[in-house]
């Protein structure tokens, strides 16, 4: 039986300018690192757009797209500086309007926030003040290198008229060209754009009263904004509240509210699990009560029912759900069937995506949905013999094995040693902000059901056992233990494993000293605090292994610090016993007591264990996740998922 959608708000039409939506759920710009590095739009961009149009979203806005090469942002970054982009550029309106969709080009102009080597010189900015995070100089561009830019901004949204887009949207947020002309954090000039609050704002009026002018009246203009930068030196949502009926007047016919900067503290322009959802929509709300034209809203919203109470309530007129959209194309059409189990839902762990991107330098994806940016290649086959595969191990790696080998039709039998599912991912949703590793696990589970996927908890597989049974196959998914170093009084009644006592496995104390300092330590420190437990952590690097960079790093030492918790590095742990840890640091020997728990963080090792075994038997098989090397749900997913599709 079809379930009744109940969410009247966001599928409800709506209209920017003459642009009539069919919904209110919008698909914000979104760097991917898919455009071709002679920056025309290639056929895994298209293909990647198309599918999350086939998804019902009402509004898709592409990433950013350059509109001279020297604001450019990332080497891949398609572009519309020239004529001979336009046929190109045309083939995203074509994949997205034939599912019905709309889609708008967002043009851009990085500003000091590139480099050289993809600038293709010195990057320009409206001040000769490096990025913050990048460090790269720049160049304070003249009043002639500024009219030449805004005409720049003003031919491109042509362009994208002409190459059939419904809309285009001017990117003047987190810290790009036209917030940087806005923000006393970026802007020192003291000619016409810059000393005062109107002309800091003056780059971004004529800008849209330029594209305006070149597009005509009726191609709707949108233009993103952070609503606040929350930065010191930048401005706040009082100035944006001042600005946006301006921009509004010059010829802006909705305002697309994001917020912060990427030095932001935190990065929450692309917030992580550790901010909560809607954290940004009453900036959307000041800013809509001072406008007459649509508002969208953003930040961290994933929830189709979370977007349809921010629509009622006022607080926006459209949602952007940003993420989402690479964890679950089809999140949007499930919502209106009312179908919200078998929704995917974001984790907001920026593993596939951000990080991917920014930090690794390479194209985005999505952590548990392997298929995003995979797009072109089609939908797997179905096996042509259909085979009977063992998948070892019930953690992420392999419970992602079990649902591509099921998917191309094996009959799929999951063995895991414990009494139940989830490997690891069962400790690490545990900690604060983590609960959707869990809801993902969920999510799987619930899946691999519909498709009659077979379990064996409480059971180890044995050589006897796979000579006994012979599978056709087996996908080794057995993940890692975790490592116990030879230190005297490590096995003693006051310590535990990491993994154990988030469980609940352990009675906690008044204190714990947690050893090792990476993810497992300082979220179960995270998790100690949340319970009212005084925490150490030793840790023999000489710095952080968790990085203040990415955001989940930054919140988590943020949270420690103002707890109070204690991180000695350079700390070498020499004993424990009941009462005390001994510890070395530069060369002196030092105690922390009391000592009434103690906490091994202190890696993992993969469980190698039937490798051996399965060659000995000449039983085809595939490993995948920690069984290879311990690494991140990222590593997990996509290999489990590899290896499943391998067969």
């Amino acid at each position: 039986m079809k379930k009744a959608n109940t969410l009247q708000f966001l599928f409800s039409p709506v209209k920017i300018n003459k642009l009539e939506l069919k919904n209110r759920a919008v698909m914000p710009p979104m760097g991917t690192g898919y455009g071709n590095t002679d920056s025309t739009v290639s056929d895994r961009l298209v293909s990647y757009l198309g599918r999350r149009a086939q998804g019902g979203t009402g509004l898709i806005i592409t990433e950013v797209c350059a509109i001279d090469p020297r604001g450019k942002g990332f080497t891949a970054e398609i572009g519309a500086w020239s004529d001979q982009f336009i046929d190109g550029l045309g083939k995203i309106p074509q994949a997205v309007h034939r599912w019905g969709g709309k889609v708008a080009m967002q043009i851009h102009h990085a500003g000091r926030e590139s480099f050289a080597a993809v600038a293709g010189g010195l990057p320009e900015a409206p001040s000769a003040i490096p990025s913050a995070i990048l460090g790269q100089p720049c160049e304070e561009m003249s009043i002639e290198r500024i009219n030449q830019v805004i005409e720049a901004f003003a031919s491109a949204a042509y362009r994208a008229r002409e190459a059939g887009f419904d809309a285009v949207e001017a990117h003047g947020a987190h810290g790009y060209l036209i917030g940087q002309f806005l923000s006393p954090f970026s802007n020192n000039r003291t000619d016409l754009y810059g000393g005062s609050d109107e002309n800091r704002a003056r780059f971004a009026i004529e800008t849209i009263q330029a594209i305006r002018k070149r597009v005509g009246q009726d191609f709707p203009v949108i233009i993103r904004v952070s609503a606040d930068e929350l930065i010191k030196g930048g401005y706040d949502i009082s100035f944006m509240k001042w600005l946006a009926p301006k921009l509004v007047s010059a010829g802006a016919d909705a305002i697309h509210a994001s917020v912060g900067v990427f030095s932001t503290p935190g990065n929450l322009t692309i917030a992580s699990m550790d901010t909560e959802p809607e954290f940004n929509l009453h900036r959307a709300r000041a800013i809509k009560e001072v406008v007459d034209v649509p508002v969208i809203g953003v930040g961290r919203i994933n929830d189709p029912r979370i977007a349809d109470e921010a629509i009622a309530r006022g607080d926006a007129d459209l949602i952007s759900f940003g993420r989402q959209h690479l964890t679950d194309p089809d999140f949007i059409n499930k919502a209106m069937s009312g179908n919200f189990e078998d929704i995917r839902f974001c984790l907001a762990c920026n593993q596939g995506c951000i990080e991917r991107l920014s930090y690794e330098f390479k194209s985005a994806t999505c952590t548990i949905n392997p298929d995003c940016g995979k797009e072109y290649k089609g939908t797997p086959a179905k096996s042509e013999s259909p085979k009977n595969i063992w998948v070892i191990g019930a953690g992420p790696a392999g419970l992602a094995a079990a649902l591509a080998a099921s998917e191309r039709g094996h009959r799929v039998t999951v063995y895991e040693k414990d009494d139940e599912p989830g490997g690891q991912l069962r400790s690490a949703s545990k900690p604060p902000h983590k609960q959707a590793f869990a809801e993902w696990m969920a999510w799987a589970l619930r899946q691999l059901r519909l498709r009659d996927v077979g379990f064996r908890f409480s059971t180890e597989v044995t050589e006897q056992i796979l000579a006994l049974e012979k599978p056709d196959a087996i996908i080794l998914a057995s993940g890692a233990y975790s490592i116990t170093p030879e230190i005297p009084g490590i096995n003693g009644p006051n310590v535990c494993d990491a993994r154990d006592l988030l469980l609940g496995r352990v009675d906690l104390k008044d204190s714990a000293i947690i050893l090792g300092a990476g993810y497992v330590g300082m979220e179960t420190a995270d998790y100690l605090i949340s319970r009212n437990v005084k925490v150490f952590l030793l840790e023999m690097k000489p710095a952080p292994p968790v990085g203040r960079r990415l955001a989940h790093g930054y919140w988590l030492h943020k949270r420690l610090k103002e707890a109070g918790a204690e991180i000695i590095l350079g700390a070498k742990v020499k004993s424990i016993a009941p009462k005390s840890v001994v510890y070395q640091q530069e060369n002196l020997e030092r105690r922390i007591e009391p000592a009434p728990l103690v906490v091994k963080a202190l890696g993992a090792a993969s469980d190698t264990l039937l490798s051996d075994i399965l060659a000995r038997l000449k039983i085809p098989f595939k490993v995948a996740g920690d069984a290879g090397q311990p690494r991140r749900l990222l590593e997990a997913v996509h290999e489990g998922t590899e290896a499943g599709r391998f067969f």
